[in-house]
């Protein structure tokens, strides 16, 4: 079978634990490999509970807690040859300030006995060049009292001098009857994305379905300890004809603001980096780079390292974690702002979602443009971006409007 999309539906209807990390969307800097697993009785699950700080191991039918740092219990269970599929979510990191997600399980992960491998050819389901954004939804009104409130606060700490830049995000909640799977082979047509993908963990009181179709690399670590990050800081629109598209992408790559925003998030990886990375091996191989995908126009940049030999892969996304494209700089100060003025937790929304081998090669994407639901009908999404001293309250409000709107649609079939 070479079409992804039927062998995927007939697992996601069988297996209540399964996944597809979706290289359909694929740039080349991601690859174009399709991974879709799932798991039998037997086999090992792992799911955290930030709110209780516990680890609750799942087979054969039955669980139990087996620790309380979903970190330290994945790392004990690793194998070399084994891979591990799912998600850690924003609170995942006790000793970091972040309120755990009442709804969900606040991390995933899964051992799989069984994955399918599909490669995806070249042009076949990936970002189009030019795709003409929705205008079903307002994206040009006034901010809404509580953002603005929640901005006007990120703005007194911006000028106390308590932060640099805060990604001040929020929660969208939507009611609908779509089914999970359905519902992502429908965002994975109207949004592809390098970190597209689906998972499914169907066990009773601990359930979690995420649909991702994220463009953003968290981290990848490959065979000879190099690892890698993208942040992602700047968004615009795609235009609605060529010369507008071609303007806003120009406005974009030159706009001080903007570039202001990526560097200082760009210094926030190297110094992430540099503190498991080998002295010296901390690059920036590519500075404030656009990417354009279906409906936005990006400011990506890459930021690259060794680990040192003391450091393992857990270890690496651990320190790391969560994105610092998320947070804001510097992180620990930033993510107190944010639990202060935030609404509500996060949730997966700014965590990690791949794959990490027992080998130590890992491959994760930033949880972003992604829906959750526990099953229930209730789905929700975070939105939002990063705020300096020199932003606009109705122009971050546009842009989070611009993030969401994809997924809202999807959730919202006409």
């Amino acid at each position: 079978m070479s079409d992804p999309t039927a062998f995927f539906a007939a697992v996601a209807a069988e297996h209540p634990r399964c996944f597809w990390l979706d290289g359909g969307g694929a740039r080349e800097w991601s690859g174009r490999r399709s991974l879709i697993g799932w798991l039998d009785d037997d086999d090992v699950s792992l799911t955290y509970d930030a709110a209780r700080r516990e680890v609750t191991r799942h087979t054969g039918g039955g669980s139990e807690v087996v620790g309380d740092d979903i970190f330290a219990v994945l790392e004990a269970a690793m194998a070399p040859g084994e891979q591990w599929f799912g998600y850690f979510g924003y609170a995942c990191r006790p000793d970091l300030p972040a309120r755990p997600d009442p709804a969900l399980p606040d991390a995933v992960w899964m051992r799989a006995s069984q994955v399918r491998v599909f490669e995806h050819a070249e042009g076949v389901s990936g970002p189009t060049s030019q795709t003409r954004r929705h205008s079903g939804r307002a994206t040009g009104t006034t901010a809404p009292a509580e953002y603005a409130e929640a901005f006007a606060a990120v703005q007194e700490q911006l000028h106390a001098g308590n932060s640099y830049e805060v990604n001040l995000t929020y929660r969208l909640g939507v009611t609908s009857g779509v089914e999970p799977a359905s519902t992502y082979l429908a965002l994975r047509d109207s949004n592809p994305a390098p970190y597209a993908g689906f998972l499914q963990h169907d066990v009773a009181g601990h359930r979690a379905w995420l649909l991702s179709s994220s463009p953003e690399r968290y981290a990848l670590v490959g065979p000879d300890r190099t690892i890698e990050t993208k942040p992602i800081k700047g968004t615009t629109p795609r235009g609605e004809t060529p010369a507008e598209d071609d303007a806003l992408r120009e406005r974009l790559a030159s706009d001080p603001k903007t570039r202001a925003e990526n560097l200082m998030i760009l210094d926030l990886l190297r110094n992430d980096l540099s503190m498991v990375c080998e002295v010296g091996s901390v690059e920036v191989p590519a500075l404030m780079q656009v990417e354009s995908y279906a409906s936005v126009h990006q400011l990506v940049s890459t930021v690259r390292g060794r680990l040192r030999d003391d450091v393992s892969t857990l270890a690496a996304l651990r320190a790391l974690f969560p994105a610092g494209s998320m947070t804001g700089a510097p992180k620990l100060r930033t993510m107190s702002i944010i639990d202060e003025v935030e609404s509500s937790p996060r949730g997966a929304y700014a965590g990690a979602f791949g794959w990490i081998s027992g080998d130590g090669p890992a491959d994760l994407g930033v949880v972003i443009r992604s829906v959750v639901t526990a099953g229930d009908g209730e789905w929700s999404l975070g939105t939002g971006g990063g705020i300096t001293v020199r932003s606009d309250v109705d122009e971050e409000w546009a842009e989070s409007c611009w993030k969401a709107e994809r997924l809202l649609s999807v959730l919202e079939p006409d």
